[in-house]
């Protein structure tokens, strides 16, 4: 196949990634989508002959920040958590 075919191939997937990543309500699965988004970036990247910008893309878009928005998803589950116990512990108490 020719470089153009899969460039544009490539970049139809970005478009379907980038209305998926608007409709779905899972956060998870949005940030997966996120991060296959970056890395057909960095893929894109590549085949335009920039490895600088591909190396960065898939270092921080597809490593770095997905990295932050699933310890951030961790950390408000965690919070979620603690405030229902702490909730139940109100109730049992008679609070």
């Amino acid at each position: 196949m020719d470089s153009t075919v899969i460039t544009i191939i490539l970049l139809v997937f970005l478009i379907v990634c980038s209305v998926t990543v608007s409709l779905t309500r899972g956060l998870w699965q949005t940030v997966i989508v996120f991060m296959s988004y970056s890395f057909v970036m960095a893929i894109i990247w590549v085949l335009l002959q920039a490895p600088d910008l591909a190396l960065t893309e898939a270092a921080i878009g597809a490593g770095v920040t997905c990295l932050l928005f699933f310890v951030a998803l961790r950390r408000i589950n965690i919070i979620k958590r603690n405030k229902e116990e702490s909730d139940r512990e109100d109730i049992g108490n008679g609070n």
